[in-house]
């Protein structure tokens, strides 16, 4: 029998109803072995190593967060120009650039240094903060006419390329694909907007999701975010999964230094909702300790900040058009009805209103055909503008919610002047609403969308905050305890993992968030600022 480690903390928040706190942990073969005080392992016999490094410090169960992607590493090979100060995998800290200029300028920077033969590709880049013109080829020919530069919003959903960008792909005066923004003279102003118009250039300039996910590099990336954390569950939720993408992430993970269990989720596209399906399946066959295949996942809208999120009327208070499907509606219908069938598990992105409701239906209608005989639990990703009743159909149908609060602090004023205005922002990831219907609630972070950071989520959905200090929709709070269940269990369920994550308990695997201060005794203003120490995944400790 291998060594028991018994671990001592100042407290131990278990997130387990039925030993709410302890100051000790036995962990034996990366599995929770005991719970409680000093001689809680005692009954283990002689053998037990006690390891006194965390404690002065809290443990929670390691921070699940269901709603990132892989590209949270990977991404940061590319050049930062977001609005937002962002911390990088090394823990370098990148200033937030506030004005068109200093975005030009920051690429010029990037300009002289790289190969003539190398794209320039930026991310983070968000319109909605900055003032003026918005950025076109024109700006970015002005950094260089003839090296292809690619300027990625923060949202993942919409981009901005210069002239030489453009010819690589075709686009011109002749293009008639859904999301090439044109001019008054009907030339490309170098917006793309969604995926039909962005992926034929992302691909050609090797930076679309599965390049910017899968390497090596991005992988352990990835761990190091998480560490920084506190996170030991991570999803990449939209994933290419190749067999070389499967190997890559095995190799990676299997290491016993890897700190991070994930959860890859494939992409619904590229081929009939049944060859999706059997992919599925046999991705499933190759379930390890550190990687979960087996779920779906459905882009259906858009951004509602970049304005292509599909909304209900009134629409966009700006009056711009309604949003752009990355799926139409008849085809989530489709998909939803051959994987509700085939019994796979579905996260479906709806932004804007009227994607949940069309979701919604896809899955309603799917159940009438194929009642399901297990838990199918269906997860709405997202669901910035779902209502009340939304809400309880959701619950009505065994589904469950991953909203995102985060949204709250980073576009709340923008939403209130720009996109959807007072009442609908009010009521934006409505985490109350949700919990009073009775469904299993999780909230994000969407990384690299925004920073990686439970804690701050759990602060997003506890005060609800804008940049400004305006508070929306004082009546959609959480309590500090339903957030952090929302990033522990909650989040745990949404996954399917709850009987292994999410608290601790005996029998679970000994994931852990190491904090410097409890998050049950500071003021739930002061949530954001605990220090995040590191983890321990599998009985493992990683220090920050």
């Amino acid at each position: 029998m291998n060594k028991v480690t018994l671990f001592q903390a100042r407290r131990i928040v278990t997130m387990d109803a039925f030993q709410p706190h302890a100051t000790h942990v036995a962990v034996q073969n990366g599995k929770i072995v005991a719970v409680g005080d000093a001689q809680c392992a005692d009954r283990w016999g002689q053998d037990v190593v006690r390891d006194d490094r965390l404690r002065d410090a809290v443990l929670m169960p390691g921070f699940v967060e269901g709603h990132a992607h892989l590209m949270a590493g990977g991404i940061w090979r590319y050049t930062y120009v977001g609005y937002h100060d962002r911390i990088d995998p090394d823990s370098r800290a990148w200033p937030g650039l506030t004005s068109a200029l200093e975005v030009t300028d920051r690429l010029r920077a990037q300009h002289s240094l790289l190969p003539a033969e190398q794209p320039l590709v930026a991310w983070g880049f968000d319109p909605v903060f900055l003032k003026g013109e918005r950025l076109n080829r024109h700006h970015l020919d002005q950094v260089s006419p003839d090296r292809p530069i690619a300027v990625l919003f923060s949202n993942l959903h919409l981009m901005c390329v210069n002239s030489a960008a453009l010819a690589l792909v075709g686009y011109g005066i002749e293009t008639l694909v859904e999301g090439v923004v044109k001019d008054a003279d009907d030339f490309p102003t170098g917006e793309l907007q969604e995926m039909a118009a962005m992926f034929p250039l992302m691909r050609r300039l090797g930076v679309d999701f599965r390049n910017l996910a899968q390497t090596e590099d991005s992988l352990h990336a990835f761990g190091r975010l998480a560490v920084q954390a506190g996170v030991t569950t991570m999803t990449d939720l939209f994933s290419t999964l190749t067999d070389d993408d499967l190997t890559l992430m095995q190799d990676v993970t299997s290491a016993q230094d890897y700190p991070l269990r994930i959860v890859p989720v494939l992409g619904a596209t590229g081929g009939l909702p049944e060859e999706i399906a059997a992919r599925v399946k046999t991705l499933a066959e190759h379930n390890s300790d550190k990687l979960r295949f087996g779920a779906v996942k459905l882009l259906t809208d858009g951004s509602i900040q970049g304005w292509t999120a599909r909304v209900r009327a009134p629409g966009y208070v700006g009056g711009q058009p309604n949003g752009l499907w990355n799926i139409p509606p008849a085809q989530i219908h489709d998909l939803c009805d051959v994987m509700q069938r085939e019994g796979i598990q579905m996260h479906l992105h709806a932004n804007g209103d009227e994607a949940s409701e069309v979701c919604i239906d896809a899955i309603e209608a799917a159940l009438r055909k194929h009642p399901a005989p297990v838990d199918h639990r269906h997860v709405i990703q997202h669901g910035q503008m779902m209502d009340e009743a939304q809400f309880r159909r959701c619950a009505e149908l065994g589904m469950v919610v991953n909203l995102f609060a985060n949204h709250l602090w980073y576009f709340g004023d923008q939403h209130v002047a720009l996109t959807i205005g007072d009442e609908r922002a009010n009521r934006m990831d409505a985490c109350r609403s949700a919990l009073d219907s009775g469904l299993v609630l999780a909230i994000h972070s969407d990384a690299p969308v925004t920073p990686l950071g439970p804690l701050f989520t759990a602060w997003c959905a506890v005060n609800r905050q804008t940049m400004t200090g305006r508070v929306l929709g004082q009546e959609q709070r959480l309590t500090v305890a339903e957030a952090l269940y929302a990033l522990t269990l909650g989040a745990a369920k949404t996954l399917k993992m709850e009987h292994e994550v999410g608290s601790i308990t005996v029998g679970k695997i000994a994931d852990f968030a190491v904090l410097g201060k409890d998050p049950e005794q500071v003021a739930p203003e002061a949530l954001c600022d605990i220090p995040v120490l590191g983890t321990v995944a599998s009985g493992k400790v990683f220090l920050t």
